[in-house]
C-alpha cells in the first residue's frame, strides 16, 4: 500500500482558520438540536407525574449501555411546516441505529414530548427512510409509540405517503425482519396499525390506547358511548382482542420486556463467524478534517488530506492517477474493511468520467464497497467538453453509480451541484447511506452562476423584444441577480437540505472515520445475513 503524505501545515494560519470556521458550524447545529433537547425537557414534570420516561430515556434504557448509537436526521424538517424558530426540527420523530441486547436494531421513537408526538410531515418521510435502511441492512425495528397521530393541519401531505409505512411494515415482516412495537400511550387511527402490523406488541398498562375510532369520533358516528380503558386499553388488547402480546406495568418494565423479546430470537444465532479484523488508525489525527477544509466550497482542497485521515493507516492505493487530477480513485480500507474510494478535485471531466465507471464495476467485480467523498461544482462544461463526449461519458459514470450492487455511503464534504450530485452517488442514486458536514452546499448550481444566467436570459429577450436599455434596467438586473445569489445561498445550505432529508444526517468532520466505520459494518453484516423470509408476513390468528 502507498502512504498518503500531508502537506497541510497544521500550525498555519489557514488551519486555524478554516478549523474556526467549521467548529462555529458545528456548533450551530449542537445548538439547533439542543433547543429541541430543551424543549423536550421542559415537559419532564408531566412525565413524572403520569409515571412516564421521557422519549430519549426510553431510548437510552432501550438500549445496550456503552454501546454506538448513530442518530439519522436530526434536522428533519427544520424551520419547516409550523417548526417556525428550529425548535421542533426532527419531525417530532427519534430514530437511529443502535444494540439492544446485542442486535443492532433501527429504532424508531415518537416524541410525545413535542406536540403530543404528532406526525409531522418531514417527520413521516423520516420514518419511511427509516424503514427503507431496516429493509435493505436486514436490521430489525423497535417503535416505540405515544403519538396524537397525523398533524391534521398537514393531512394532505401525509394521508398517502402515511399507507406506505403500513406497506413497508407488512413487507418487513415478510421478508424475515423482525419488527417491535411498545405502546406507551396513544396510538389510535390510523396509527392503530403500526401495533397491528408489528411481529410483537408490548403494551403499557393504564396508559396504551390503541382504536380506530376513540370515545368522542364514535360517540359521533355512531352514538355508542365506551371509556378509553375498554374500548382500547392495554389490558383489554392483551387478555380480549390479542393485539398485544406482553403487558407491562410502566415505561421501565416495557423496555425491559422489548429487550428480553430481543434476546429471546436469537437473531445473530443465524450469522457466520467472522474472523476479527485488524484495524490501523490514520497517521494523521482525524480531529485535524475540521481544519484541512475550507467551509467556502469555492477554495479548492485536494481530497487526499481527507482520505489520509479516514482510511487506515494512511495508505491509499491510487487508480489512474495519472490519467485524471480532477476525479480521485483508490482501493484503501477503513476500520478494517476494504474500500474503493471516490473523490473530488474539482469539476468531472471527461476523463474522470471514464475511470470512475471504470472504477465502480472494478469494485463490483471484487465486490467492494464503495465510499464517495462529494466535492464538486458538477461535469465540466465548455465546447471542448461537448466534443469530447462529456454528456456520453459523464452518463457511462452515472449508469454504473446507478446499477453498483455493492454498498455505496456518501459524505458530502463541500460542494455537490448539478449532475456532480448524480455522479458521486447523492440522495436519488439509493446510497446506503448518505451524511453531510454541515459546510456542504447541495444546488442544481451556484447562485453566481444561476443569476448569470437569468440575466442573460432576460436581456436576450429584452434585445429581440427591441427593448433600450437604461440605468433603471441595469439597477433592476443587478436586483434580481443579488435575489438568486441570495436564494441560492439560503436553500443550498446543509441545514436547509438536510431538513429535507437530502441526507441522511449532518455529522461533525471529526466523526466521518467513525461513522464510516459503523455503517460499513452494517452494510457488511447484512451481507453475511440470510433471511427466512415468508409468503404474506406474520399476523395475528
Amino acid at each position: 500500500m502507498t502512504v498518503l503524505c500531508s502537506t497541510v501545515d497544521t500550525r498555519g494560519a489557514a488551519f486555524a482558520k478554516n478549523r474556526e470556521d467549521m467548529l462555529g458550524l458545528v456548533a450551530e447545529l449542537r445548538a439547533i438540536e439542543a433547543k429541541g433537547r430543551a424543549e423536550e425537557e421542559s415537559k419532564r414534570k408531566n412525565y413524572v407525574k403520569r409515571g412516564q420516561l421521557l422519549p430519549r430515556e426510553r431510548i437510552m434504557r432501550l438500549l445496550d449501555r456503552r454501546s454506538p448509537w448513530l442518530e439519522l436526521s436530526t434536522l428533519a424538517g427544520y424551520k419547516m411546516h409550523d417548526d417556525r424558530d428550529g425548535a421542533l426540527a426532527g419531525g417530532n420523530m427519534i430514530i437511529g441505529i443502535g444494540y439492544v441486547s446485542g442486535v443492532r436494531c433501527i429504532v424508531t421513537a415518537s416524541n410525545s414530548a413535542i406536540k403530543g408526538g404528532t406526525i409531522a410531515p418531514m417527520g413521516l418521510h423520516k420514518a419511511l427512510r427509516a424503514q427503507e435502511i431496516a429493509l435493505e441492512q436486514k436490521l430489525p425495528a423497535v417503535s416505540l409509540v405515544e403519538s396524537g397521530g397525523a398533524n391534521l393541519l398537514y393531512q394532505s401531505e401525509i394521508f398517502i405517503p402515511g399507507g406506505r409505512t403500513f406497506a413497508n411494515q407488512a413487507r418487513a415482516s415478510a421478508a424475515g425482519i423482525p419488527q417491535i412495537t411498545v405502546v406507551h400511550g396513544s396510538s389510535t387511527a390510523g396509527g392503530a396499525y403500526m401495533p397491528g402490523l408489528s411481529d410483537y406488541v408490548i403494551m403499557v398498562r393504564g396508559r396504551a390506547k390503541v382504536f380506530l375510532a376513540g370515545p368522542p369520533l364514535l360517540l359521533a358516528a355512531t352514538g355508542e358511548v365506551a371509556l378509553d380503558e375498554d374500548l382500547g386499553g392495554a389490558e383489554m388488547h392483551t387478555r380480549i382482542a390479542g393485539t398485544g402480546e406482553f403487558l407491562a406495568e410502566d415505561d421501565a418494565d416495557a423496555l425491559r420486556i422489548a429487550r428480553d423479546v430481543m434476546r429471546g430470537i436469537g437473531w445473530n444465532d443465524g450469522l457466520p463467524p467472522r474472523p476479527p479484523r485488524a484495524v490501523k488508525a490514520p497517521l494523521y489525527d482525524p480531529d485535524e478534517l475540521c481544519g484541512v477544509v475550507p467551509v467556502d466550497y469555492r477554495k479548492p482542497v485536494d481530497c487526499r488530506e481527507i482520505i489520509a485521515r479516514v482510511v487506515d493507516a494512511s495508505e491509499f492505493v491510487e487508480f489512474k492517477g495519472e490519467y485524471d487530477r480532477q476525479t480521485i480513485c483508490g482501493h484503501a480500507t477503513i476500520a478494517g474493511v476494504r474500500v474503493g474510494v471516490v473523490g473530488n478535485n474539482g469539476p468531472i471531466t471527461v476523463q474522470g468520467s471514464t475511470k470512475t465507471g471504470q472504477f465502480i464495476q472494478l469494485c463490483c467485480q471484487s465486490n467492494l464497497p464503495i465510499v464517495y467523498l462529494m466535492n464538486t461544482t458538477g461535469y465540466m462544461v465548455g465546447s471542448a467538453s461537448e466534443r469530447g463526449g462529456i454528456v456520453k461519458h459523464g452518463s457511462k459514470m452515472i449508469q454504473a453509480v446507478a446499477n453498483a450492487h455493492v454498498p455505496q455511503i456518501t459524505i458530502v464534504v463541500g460542494g455537490s451541484f448539478g449532475a456532480g450530485n448524480y455522479g458521486m452517488c447523492g440522495r436519488g442514486f439509493g446510497p446506503a447511506f448518505i451524511f453531510s458536514w454541515p459546510n456542504a452546499r447541495t444546488a442544481v448550481m451556484g447562485g453566481e452562476q444561476a443569476a448569470k444566467v437569468m440575466s442573460i436570459v432576460t436581456r436576450e429577450k429584452w434585445k429581440r423584444a427591441g427593448k433600450v436599455f437604461d440605468e433603471s434596467d441595469e439597477g433592476m438586473l443587478s436586483a434580481i441577480e443579488s435575489t438568486i445569489v441570495s436564494q441560492f445561498e439560503t436553500e443550498s445550505h446543509a441545514f436547509v437540505t438536510s431538513a429535507r432529508l437530502f441526507d441522511d444526517g449532518i455529522i461533525d468532520p471529526r466523526d466521518t472515520r467513525k461513522v464510516l466505520a459503523y455503517v460499513l459494518s452494517i452494510c457488511d453484516e447484512a451481507r453475511a445475513r440470510t433471511l427466512q423470509p415468508t409468503s404474506y408476513g406474520v399476523a395475528r390468528l
